[in-house]
């Protein structure tokens, strides 16, 4: 029998998914000279596009240049040369598969010593203990700067269908600006972006009111949404349920439910209070409410690794399986799930107690294979975390002075 993972899936757009089996977004950290993609995520991308998979998720592409995640992180905008994601999308259509580009705004989430903005919904800075001084102080953003971020998503979005891009998908996820929007824990505006659910979740529906504006029909448009927060009073699965209703009618094509932020890493598997922890799926659970009440296809992220758990997960009802991490050290899995065969190996979560650190130690570890896989090498999922921690923490560094560099002389000649 066909297992149902490798069914196709039509979307509202127009779109036919290869399989049901999808590479999340993880943040690479590897733009090139410009804050541009080079020859490495080329390479990287390949190599995930000659495995199998159905869809392939970029790594966040940064809105606005002076708002970055981390000082490698790719720049879409309005001065962005056009041909380097050009190559990047074919390199991504190599094996047949869609490619959707994820575009992000990092808010709040913007670490110390970064230059450019660090906005918010209000002023309240992100909470990590003896580690909150990594981020940066933010302010509130105004009404003109919340109207321009609107149209840098739209901006972003039509220049990725330009280059060649099938979809994109915004980051609503993971506590970045839009998350943080949606946060009733964060976002204590009074005006129109805050409040009601209807408020918070305003400037999520102008962006993806803007974005199908601005794309052709069959131009996929999916949002990445928390399932929760998992902080007490934060954003909630009752609220997922009724954000994703109000996406319905406007032309959304998929929601990936995740959740957790840098406050609460529920995607690595350790939220901050530990009510929904799991070795495997750890938001399946949530998701099988979801699913039930959910106009649009769902897809699910978060510790997927064997074919066995994918195919529970598609059982529940979910449209499309996620993986990252699963997918950075076996990047044909999906071949081999089709053969009947699982990894040789998987990457163990980091349990250090610090849950701050360990978060840290485990997302450089994925991108330690990620690196190895763009230099064409084999992965290493044994490498130690405090290694692979050191390592990325050299390699930001010098990002960062490149970063500095360049934002400084393209602001110069703005």
């Amino acid at each position: 029998m066909t297992s149902a993972l490798f069914s196709p899936l039509p979307l509202r757009s127009g779109q036919v998914l290869k399989n049901r089996i999808g590479k999340a977004a993880m943040e690479e950290n590897m733009a090139g000279t410009g804050q541009l993609p080079d020859e490495q995520l080329f390479t990287l991308y390949r190599r995930w596009a000659a495995g199998g998979t159905g869809l392939l998720i970029t790594g966040n592409v940064m809105v606005h240049a002076e708002a970055l995640t981390g000082p490698a992180g790719v720049v879409l905008d309005e001065h962005a040369p056009l041909q380097p994601f050009t190559e990047w999308a074919q390199a991504a259509k190599s094996g047949g598969g869609a490619v959707w580009m994820q575009i992000n705004h990092p808010g709040r989430q913007v670490a110390s010593g970064m230059p450019g903005v660090v906005w918010g919904p209000t002023d309240i800075g992100v909470s990590l203990g003896r580690h909150s001084s990594r981020f940066g102080r933010p302010t509130a953003m105004t009404p003109q700067q919340i109207d321009d971020t609107v149209t840098r998503f739209a901006v972003t979005a039509r220049r990725a269908e330009k280059a060649g891009f099938d979809g994109v998908e915004i980051h609503a996820a993971h506590g970045y600006l839009l998350s943080q929007f949606l946060s009733p824990l964060v976002n204590k505006r009074t005006d129109q972006w805050g409040g009601s659910l209807e408020n918070r979740a305003r400037m999520l529906l102008d962006i993806v009111r803007a974005v199908r504006a601005c794309v052709s029909p069959s131009f996929a448009v999916a949002v990445k949404l928390n399932s929760a927060d998992f902080q007490r009073g934060g954003f909630d699965a009752d609220d997922a349920r009724q954000v994703i209703g109000m996406l319905d009618p406007l032309g959304v094509d998929l929601v990936e439910l995740s959740g957790g932020s840098y406050e609460s890493p529920a995607m690595t598997g350790r939220p901050a209070d530990e009510r929904t922890r799991a070795r495997e799926a750890y938001f399946l659970d949530l998701a099988k409410d979801l699913v039930t009440s959910s106009p649009l296809p769902l897809m699910l992220t978060g510790g997927i690794t064997r074919r066995a758990t994918a195919e529970r997960v598609l059982d529940s009802g979910v449209a499309v399986v996620g993986m990252g991490t699963a997918l950075a050290v076996t990047p044909d899995l999906p071949d081999r799930w089709r053969n009947h065969r699982e990894a040789d190996r998987q990457m163990r979560p980091v349990t250090w107690s610090d849950k701050a650190l360990a978060s840290a130690a485990g997302m450089a570890q994925v991108r330690h294979q990620m690196r190895r896989l763009a230099r064409g090498r084999t992965t290493r999922p044994g490498t130690h975390p405090a290694l692979a921690l050191i390592a990325e923490q050299r390699k930001q560094r010098k990002a960062l002075r490149g970063y500095r560099t360049w934002l400084s002389k393209s602001r110069g000649a703005a």
